[in-house]
């Protein structure tokens, strides 16, 4: 959700300031060193602070997003105001028809309730396997990804190996808080998902993604029927 942040906090806005640096000179890095280099684009608060670092820089990194078929009204809403805000028509990716056509038709078109085993298959054919197309002749991959967003990505690293896909892997916003992207969202004037404001922090497909209430955790609104340690659909599986 949209968090209240205070904007005289000087504390709060010389972390921000400094972590924007950083941030900045590492995504030159990236341009420089790693070209073609791509920042897949969820649509959440991170990645709308990494489209407007990107964007602010005239860097030469793709920037996408997966649409997956079933999103919620507000994030499409939200495409057609970067495009709006920034000039930029995001490249979209869809899943294979025929993937998802077997899946429903050997499952049903909600089976993703029934087990983890069904909802992985279900991310599997509308953001793996679209993820793979993006990534292909890739040599790095840039995400919004926070080490405090879940017990999944304790310990997360600005920069690893991805094996699956073969290619470098950035998480510039790796030890960013909250407050610290609400503090740049608020103060640079970044358009976000409205779903942020009724109460929805992380945001996914629309029938896996819920409201959360007050002291909840922050990923509690994902597939809030199965244990927090299973709640990634694929695209970034931690390695044991």
């Amino acid at each position: 959700m949209a968090i209240t942040v205070n904007l005289n906090d000087q504390a709060l806005l010389d972390s921000v300031a400094a972590k924007t640096v950083t941030a900045r000179a590492l995504l030159r890095q990236i341009a420089s060193e790693f070209s073609p280099a791509a920042f897949a684009n969820s649509l959440g608060a991170e990645d709308m602070v990494l489209t407007d670092l990107i964007l602010g820089e005239k860097l030469d990194i793709e920037i996408f997003s997966l649409d997956t078929g079933r999103l919620p009204l507000e994030t499409y809403d939200l495409i057609a105001e970067v495009k709006k805000h920034y000039g930029l028509a995001l490249k979209l990716y869809y899943p294979r028809h025929e993937l998802v056509e077997e899946y429903t038709r050997n499952n049903g078109i909600n089976a993703f309730y029934e087990s983890a085993e069904l909802r992985k298959a279900c991310c599997h054919a509308r953001k793996v396997e679209p993820l793979q197309r993006a990534l292909t002749g890739k040599k790095a991959w840039i995400t919004g990804l926070r080490a405090q967003q879940s017990t999944t990505r304790d310990g997360l690293p600005t920069r690893t190996f991805d094996e699956s896909n073969g290619l470098e892997k950035y998480n510039p916003l790796a030890d960013w808080t909250e407050k610290e992207v609400w503090a740049y969202i608020k103060l640079n004037k970044v358009p976000y998902n409205a779903l942020h404001d009724r109460f929805y922090p992380s945001i996914g497909c629309a029938p896996c993604t819920r409201a959360i209430t007050p002291g909840e955790d922050i990923r509690s609104g994902r597939w809030w029927w199965e244990a927090p340690e299973s709640k990634e659909c694929g695209l970034h599986v931690k390695k044991a």
